[in-house]
């Protein structure tokens, strides 16, 4: 008897906790049939900043000697190599040996005549000085004797000029700097006034580069310009336009350019590195918002923004699309709350709710 009533009072007690987690399963369905009746779409806003974009031309290229300050090493005297200390390419010092030059015999043959014909002139004047003093010589014979010495000295000091007045003659850099190009090699006999080599001194880089010949109508002297190596630590440079050409160039078959580049640029670039460029042209403003805001669709570009908790949706031109943060203009102001996550779910008119930060 006392079994069969503990049996009884198990069954009651386990009837009443299955009808108690029925009637909790009832409430948890009500509250989502609730939650889904809503319609509410969870989105998360951004304010848009006023900013001013430039509209940007790519270039590419190489750093090259500037033309303003390379300069070409040359004699006014032949001369044969005997000593090439340099190579295309290398950075110099100031000072540091670059040619060593031995003189063209026939240089060195007039400077020993020079030489000879001054011996002669200053004893002629010795003469000529002790006769005018025992009155033998004309103060004209005098002057003459001056003139000849004067002469002579002329000759040799121009025959030492033509390198004839050294048995080796040693060419230095004048400057830091890098050999553009190395001319000639060793054992050359070279002609008076012939190129050597090319020197860039430091700090004398620019850019030459080229642009598609659609982007010229658009570029103009003065514009600024970030100039960055193709290769190594990549590192931006500042520098300004200074030259548009106005012929497309045969080869590359693009817009020949030219932009100065500042002396630090010489510490990571090298004359002959590729290097791209960005110019920037029109600047203007317009409102800043992430690209995850602008949407499109076949009327144009759009954004949607909370208006008394629905989606409204404001049309805009996208006037800067490059990167994250694109520009915009429409009839947007500091206070509007454009969607940016959740805007693909919307409709104009949808209800959204804004996702609060945790802590509110």
């Amino acid at each position: 008897m006392n079994r069969f009533l503990l049996t009884r009072a198990t069954l009651v007690a386990l009837l009443a906790l299955l009808a108690g987690c029925s009637g909790g399963g009832g409430g948890g369905a009500a509250d989502d049939d609730d939650a889904d009746v809503s319609g509410q779409v969870l989105v998360t806003t951004a304010l848009p900043a006023s900013q001013t974009f430039h509209d940007t031309i790519q270039a590419w290229g190489t750093a090259v000697g500037d033309p303003h300050r390379a300069s070409v090493i040359s004699l006014g005297h032949g001369g044969q190599v005997i000593g090439a200390e340099v190579t295309a390419g290398q950075q110099i010092k100031r000072g540091q040996t670059l040619l060593r030059i031995a003189p063209d015999p026939a240089t060195r043959n007039a400077y020993r005549q020079a030489q000879s014909a001054l011996s002669l002139a200053s004893g002629e004047l010795k003469r000529t000085e002790q006769m005018a003093a025992q009155h033998l010589a004309t103060q004209s014979q005098l002057a003459a004797a001056h003139k000849a010495l004067d002469d002579a000295q002329a000759g040799v000091d121009a025959a030492r000029a033509l390198g004839g007045g050294e048995a080796e003659e040693i060419i230095g850099a004048p400057a830091d700097g890098v050999v553009t190009s190395l001319n000639v090699n060793l054992g050359d006999r070279f002609q008076a006034d012939a190129s050597l080599l090319t020197f860039t001194p430091a700090h004398g880089l620019v850019a030459r580069l080229g642009v598609q010949p659609q982007d010229g109508a658009g570029l103009k002297s003065g514009m600024a310009a970030q100039v960055q190596g193709v290769y190594g630590r990549g590192e931006t440079f500042s520098g300004r336009v200074e030259m548009v050409g106005q012929a497309v160039d045969a080869q590359t078959h693009l817009l020949p350019l030219q932009v100065s580049l500042p002396p630090e640029a010489g510490a990571s670039l090298v004359a002959g590195s590729a290097v791209q460029a960005s110019i920037d042209t029109a600047s203007y403003t317009a409102w800043a918002l992430p690209r995850a805001a602008v949407l499109h669709d076949d009327r144009g570009d759009y954004v949607f923004a909370v208006d008394r908790d629905h989606a409204k949706r404001i049309d805009v031109s996208l006037k800067h699309p490059e990167g994250d943060t694109v520009g915009v203009q429409g009839a947007l102001d500091a206070k509007t709350r454009v969607i940016v996550l959740g805007s693909y779910e919307l409709n104009d008119g949808d209800a959204v709710r804004e996702q609060q930060e945790a802590g509110k």
